[in-house]
């Protein structure tokens, strides 16, 4: 074996870091932190999701990402409105959907720009072989 597996996923997150720091650097200008991008972003992906769901989806509590809902709503980035029962549903404002826009050019080219030493073949495999690791353990 060429990798052991406790090495390659330092690897890996050591590639996550450098996305981290370089989106962050990135995102600044725009007034945006990544994790209140990320979130633009979900809710881009997934209109109306609850509380809970994109907390799970920014890897916050639930408790942390009600403060950061509640900031970016201050700001007029998204709005909370009522769901079924007690549950509070989270959509894009029109400024929001402008942030998540013009975050997501800034996203996409440090990240073309990270894998850019692979062919278009290879950054394919890495996918698969991330896809295959990832699905060996569902409760993860």
């Amino acid at each position: 074996m060429k990798h052991r597996p406790a090495e390659v996923a330092l690897a890996i997150k050591r590639l996550q870091y450098r996305h981290h720091r370089a989106l962050s650097r990135a995102l600044a200008p725009l007034g945006l932190s990544l994790v209140q991008w990320d979130t633009l972003r979900h809710l881009h992906q997934q209109p109306d999701a609850s509380l809970h769901d994109l907390a799970v989806l920014t890897f916050q509590t639930d408790q942390s990402f009600g403060s950061l809902a509640a900031r970016m709503a201050d700001r007029g980035l998204i709005e909370r409105v009522p769901g079924p029962g007690r549950a509070v549903r989270h959509r894009l404002t029109q400024e929001g959907e402008r942030l998540r826009a013009a975050g997501q050019e800034v996203a996409e080219a440090i990240v073309e720009s990270s894998f850019s030493a692979l062919s278009p073949a290879q950054v394919d495999q890495l996918g698969d072989l991330l896809d295959a690791a990832l699905s060996s353990d569902p409760t993860a």
